[in-house]
C-alpha cells in the first residue's frame, strides 16, 4: 500500500460564509478520511474548517487558509512557525527541537503566528461533516 502524502489545512471563515466554503471545498478537493471538522474560535467568533487533502490533489489553496499540524492527544493545531515561537518563549529564546511541550496547556486550541506575533486561539468543535 502506498503512503499518502496528505496535508492538513485550516480555513478560517465567518458563520454566514460557512456553507458556501464547505460546498467549495467539497467540489475543489478530494477530502481524505471523508470528514471536515468545523471549530468555533471563541476569541474572535470565527470558524475554522480543518480537512486533509492529498498533496498531489492541491492546485490552489483557498483564501484564509493555513497549513497546520495536529497533536491528537490535546486536539491542538499548530503551524511550525508558531511551534518554534512557543519553544523560544518557553526556553529562554532558544529553539530546541528536543524541547518537550506540555500539550495539555494548549488543549483545544490553534497555535499560529499573525504578523510575526504568536497567537493562541481557543476552540471548540462546532460540528463534524461527514462527506
Amino acid at each position: 500500500m502506498a503512503f499518502l502524502q496528505n496535508k492538513l489545512f485550516c480555513t478560517f471563515t465567518q458563520l454566514e460564509e460557512l456553507e458556501n466554503l464547505i460546498e467549495s471545498l467539497q467540489s475543489s478537493y478530494t477530502i481524505l478520511y471523508s470528514k471536515i471538522f468545523i471549530l468555533h474560535v471563541k476569541d474572535n467568533n470565527e470558524y475554522a474548517c480543518t480537512y486533509n487533502v492529498e498533496q498531489g490533489n492541491i492546485s490552489s489553496i483557498p483564501g484564509n487558509t493555513i497549513l497546520v499540524h495536529r497533536k491528537k492527544e490535546s486536539n491542538t493545531l499548530y503551524t511550525i512557525n508558531a511551534l518554534n515561537d512557543l519553544i523560544k518563549e518557553l526556553n529562554n529564546g532558544k529553539i530546541d527541537p528536543s524541547y518537550k511541550i506540555n500539550w495539555d496547556e494548549h488543549r483545544n486550541s490553534i497555535l499560529l503566528t499573525q504578523q510575526g506575533t504568536f497567537k493562541k486561539l481557543n476552540t471548540k468543535i462546532y460540528k463534524i461533516i461527514s462527506i
